[in-house]
């Protein structure tokens, strides 16, 4: 009976602290900064909080003493903190790229119930009866600024081992370039309509081999020529464009699979909608650009949250038992000190606090060091991963001060698990035993 009660009392107490550290991490800055003050006043306004400041000044002037056990803190914090940053920056730079790609001054039009352009269908007579109706802007020539536009996907080696990725090969109308004016050429020229050629996002010359202005691809069995580089800061980076016209015989293709085109000013979206709706020859779903590719990032990117907080946790339980550890074995060490420290008046809370502050402190130094270490090494890091379109998107990871500063929420809160007991530890320590084991 009393195993067991041992053992639920336990359970509740990692449960608790795993509760605690997950109400620590969701916490906003400026309640973490709300709480840092409340700290720092009570450490310079009361008597217990003077004496904890000096108890833990102690603490630390010994550190050089003790580096070897609490540099394992420091390391070990610090690569719970890189690894987790670096994966977080992972799905935030792919959200970034896609979130990039669209607009609320564009739209894009699929078959109705088709969650991606590889599953849609717009046959070539609905082409020109979407082009003409109400919400679509027009160009300086009076023509409406739509794009039918293809999507196929063909495989180049990549650049890393020359291993096989699918990349989407675009084929666009001639008013794709004026619905999308963030593509500007770096580098050759634009493609001319009716022939084999093929302008190569930057991205994309990037991570694939053969890529370069004036090299030929055989693809669909025909030779195609580069002919130009285009930049653009989004998904459309990692894509191959040519004429929608070429595209569809070479692949034997009679129907389109999208359609972009620019909205008519800020009611153009809810007049191409309803036009939409009323047209019963058009069953077409359609979406603002914006939309439609910040749906296509969800789920990764929310995989890649999971997945790298599994990790940073996996990590985090293997640091809070390092930190428990060398904290254990530095109050060891200083059982002598800490318990002349309780003679000369130094009650428990002191202790407490300054045990709990110097564990924190090197949990903060881990993490600083570990955030540090992320930005250095994966910050602007450019990789490529399969879409919705089942194609390769090249994005950057993208290590901001919202991902640091959450590294950083993870470190205290390492720290603080770490620190807690062999801070309680220390202030139960019996003083005379103490000083006699010394």
């Amino acid at each position: 009976m009393k195993r067991l009660k041992g053992f639920l009392a336990s359970f509740a107490t990692v449960l608790l602290l795993a509760l605690g550290l997950a109400l620590w991490i969701a916490l906003p800055w400026f309640a973490v900064l709300a709480i840092a003050a409340a700290i720092a006043l009570w450490l310079y306004t009361t008597r217990s909080g003077r004496l904890a400041r000096e108890a833990t000044k102690i603490g630390l002037a010994g550190l050089p003493q003790r580096w070897g056990a609490s540099s394992v803190i420091v390391i070990g914090i610090a690569g719970v903190v890189g690894v987790l940053v670096a994966m977080l920056a992972m799905g935030e730079g792919f959200k970034a790229t896609l979130d990039k790609t669209g607009g609320d001054d564009t739209a894009i039009l699929l078959r109705a119930g088709s969650q991606a352009e590889t599953n849609s269908v717009i046959t070539r007579d609905q082409a020109p009866l979407v082009s003409a109706l109400p919400g679509i802007a027009r160009g300086k020539d009076g023509k409406p600024l739509a794009s039918p536009e293809l999507s196929q996907v063909v495989n180049l080696p990549t650049m890393a081992d020359g291993t096989d990725a699918n990349v989407q090969f675009r084929g666009v109308g001639p008013a794709g370039w004026a619905i999308r004016p963030q593509l500007k050429i770096v580098e050759g020229r634009r493609f001319n309509p009716g022939l084999r050629e093929i302008v190569i996002g930057k991205g994309a010359q990037r991570q694939f081999r053969g890529l370069e202005v004036g090299k030929q691809l055989k693809l669909a069995n025909q030779m195609w020529t580069v002919v130009g580089v285009f930049e653009s800061k989004d998904s459309h980076e990692s894509e191959l464009w040519t004429d929608a016209d070429v595209l569809g015989p070479a692949y034997q293709r009679s129907a389109f699979q999208s359609m972009t085109v620019k909205l008519d000013g800020k009611a153009g979206f809810k007049q191409l909608k309803a036009a939409l709706a009323g047209d019963p020859r058009l069953k077409l779903d359609v979406d603002t650009t914006r939309n439609y590719y910040g749906k296509q990032s969800e789920g990764l990117t929310k995989l890649i949250r999971i997945l790298g907080s599994v990790i940073g946790a996996i990590m985090a339980i293997g640091a809070v038992f390092g930190a428990l550890n060398s904290m254990y074995a530095a109050v060891a060490g200083r059982a002598r000190e800490i318990a002349t420290l309780r003679a000369l008046g130094f009650r428990s809370v002191p202790v407490v606090t300054a045990v709990m502050l110097e564990t924190m402190l090197l949990a903060l130094l881990g993490g600083v060091l570990g955030a540090a270490i992320a930005w250095a090494v994966f910050n602007g890091y450019t990789v490529s991963t399969l879409g919705q379109n089942f194609s390769q998107v090249v994005f950057q990871f993208k290590v901001s001060p919202t991902l640091a500063w959450t590294g950083l929420k993870w470190a205290l809160g390492i720290g603080l698990v770490g620190g807690l007991f062999p801070a309680l530890r220390a202030a139960r320590l019996p003083v005379t035993e103490a000083l006699r084991s010394a």
